[in-house]
């Protein structure tokens, strides 16, 4: 079985897909690429797809990461060529690598995340990043399946910045006071959201935006220490292709060249 591993997007109004909605929309657009699945065993056989750490619902991302299974080699560039086709606009296909590595989901280590407040000054926004810094710890609550529950929102935050805000397109006035956050967390146990940070920095500082923030993943992936950054988490199987190309890739390459594209 060839492993495929994917990287895909959730932009514009299709951050508000939940994960069942994508998972839905991926596996049609499997069958309509005629990509040829692996299935898992069993009464109710199912296509092996595995999603690692999917953005919540009203999120937008840059960076989600998903691996499937096939039962026949493909040519990754071609298959995520003919997967990207076969979605809808704002959930893109953007890279694919073949699987020669083990724990994709443990190298998703931690998250960069912008979130635009607007109508938000930035320098009000300013105090209260340096608040929620000199902070400790930072308690807040979510409701959860099992009830409310109070945990620190400080400890898993490696950075927290205001960025320059970019360029207002054309139906955004640019008299309109916004600010822009960068935000990287760690992901730990329990895992800390950009709304869990919104409310820390309610609590110390008593930010609160009149609008709802809107939130985009940057990038996911292993968290360098050293550089404070978040690297991909494709790289090593990228690096392990390079050193030992399979010997069925050129199986695979003129087997893609004869797949059906999308209906």
């Amino acid at each position: 079985m060839q492993r495929i591993r994917l990287r895909y997007t959730k932009r514009g109004r299709l951050r508000f897909t939940s994960h069942r909605d994508f998972q839905r929309a991926f596996e049609r657009a499997l069958r309509r690429a005629e990509v040829p699945m692996a299935y898992s065993a069993g009464f109710t056989p199912h296509p092996k797809v595995s999603y690692a750490n999917a953005a919540p619902t009203g999120t937008g991302s840059e960076a989600e990461y998903l691996e499937i299974g096939l039962s026949a080699p493909r040519d990754p560039a071609t298959l995520r060529a003919l997967l990207d086709a076969s979605m809808p606009d704002g959930l893109d296909i953007t890279d694919a690598v073949e699987a020669r590595t083990s724990g994709l989901a443990d190298r998703l280590q931690a998250s960069v995340w912008e979130l635009r407040l607007d109508q938000v000054e930035p320098e009000a926004a300013r105090a209260a990043v340096a608040a929620f810094e000199a902070a400790e710890t930072v308690e807040v609550q979510r409701r959860t399946k099992n009830g409310m529950r109070t945990f620190d929102a400080r400890a898993a935050v490696v950075a927290l910045e205001v960025a320059d805000a970019p360029d207002e397109p054309g139906d955004r006035p640019s008299a309109r006071p916004c600010a822009i956050l960068r935000l990287v967390v760690r992901h730990e146990t329990p895992a800390v959201r950009p709304d869990d940070v919104l409310s820390g920095l309610r609590v110390v500082a008593d930010l609160a935006p009149p609008v709802p923030a809107a939130v985009t993943r940057l990038a996911q992936g292993p968290f360098d220490d050293e550089t404070g950054t978040v690297t991909d988490p494709l790289a090593p199987d990228r690096e392990a292709v390079e050193a030992a190309p399979s010997e069925g890739a050129p199986h695979a390459a003129a087997q893609a060249t004869t797949a059906v594209g999308p209906a």
